[in-house]
């Protein structure tokens, strides 16, 4: 199909339209509204939005913006993750409940789900500073011992492959989870659907199919520079005392996100020398957290996409 451009939007402008992957859909984030979209087992898909925040001074400013989004992302993705996963199931004949489960339902309802939900990311968030933050720094310290004139910065060094080596072996190893590999073919889906938008063509499954499905502003790419950021920080953290330089490492934490957020921010605003490099290495990731969709998955992240576009698409392009 030949090329058609939005009105007010040339091909190959930038968009401030963000998505993520969901169990069974594609949840996108437009100017003024949200909108998820999920296959239910009977194949069709149905849609729940919602109208987003107010922009606030915090979700402005340069750092503080940063820090905001971030916890912001997370709850939504996450409630989005819970909500998907009960529409996706929708019509499912699930084992008979026991009565202890029964009793639990009749007791707490949604509250003993929400309540588990919450425990649940708290306990995610506590498992990374575990592995990321302790974890290498307790190995390098061992192996301290054993160099124990090494210069800080080769211990930062050290430390940071540590990191960079568990962040990737995690990724490759939840890529191999079928479940996880259909949920990073949605993932594929949404990127190619916001590059087809800002190639300037028509949202159809055709045109979205032959855009790649690697993207500068996705979350893979966040949590990479998150870490090359931490690393090159830490390399002014005490190595006298661990429990001080991961306190420390948790302090900084912080400024590192805001650092990241900026960096991406540039990465999905402008194509240059610069933001090339800085998007190299997430790039890369993003071959094992995303996978190329089939046209069902493309024709769910369209439907989120246009059901977010605002009425001026210009409104959808950064600066605007």
């Amino acid at each position: 199909m030949a090329k058609q451009e939005h009105p007010t939007c040339p091909a190959g402008f930038k968009t401030s339209i963000g998505g993520q992957a969901i169990i069974e859909g594609v949840m996108m984030k437009g100017p003024k509204k949200t909108v998820m979209s999920v296959r239910r087992p009977d194949g069709s898909i149905v849609q729940e939005g919602w109208d987003n925040r107010p922009r606030r001074w915090y979700a402005k400013t340069p750092l503080v913006r940063g820090i905001y989004s971030f916890f912001v992302s997370l709850l939504d993705g996450y409630k989005c993750l819970m909500r998907s996963a009960e529409l996706a199931t929708d019509g499912i004949e699930d084992e008979t409940p026991s009565k202890f489960d029964r009793w639990l339902e009749e007791k707490f309802g949604d509250r003993l789900v929400k309540a588990v939900g919450y425990i649940s990311m708290v306990a995610g968030l506590c498992i990374a500073a575990l592995l990321f933050m302790y974890l290498p720094a307790q190995i390098v310290t061992l192996l301290k011992g054993f160099v124990p004139d090494a210069p800080r910065v080769a211990l930062s060094a050290a430390e940071g492959a540590v990191k960079l080596g568990i962040f990737i072996g995690y990724m490759a190893l939840v890529s191999l989870m079928p479940d996880m590999r259909r949920m990073f073919s949605y993932h594929g889906a949404e990127h190619k659907t916001i590059a087809c938008f800002e190639a300037g063509e028509e949202l159809t499954v055709e045109n979205v199919r032959k855009h790649t499905r690697f993207h500068p502003r996705c979350g893979t790419s966040f949590l990479f520079l998150v870490l090359f950021i931490s690393i090159l920080l830490s390399t002014v953290v005490t190595w006298d005392s661990l429990a001080v330089r991961v306190g420390l490492k948790l302090l900084m934490l912080p400024l590192t996100m805001a650092l990241a957020y900026e960096l991406i921010r540039l990465a999905g605003r402008y194509d240059n020398l610069f933001t090339r490099v800085v998007s190299w290495p997430g790039l890369q990731v993003q071959r094992l957290t995303t996978r190329e969709p089939d046209d069902g998955m493309i024709e769910v992240a369209v439907a989120s996409m246009k059901a977010v576009l605002p009425e001026n698409r210009e409104d959808a392009v950064w600066g605007k």
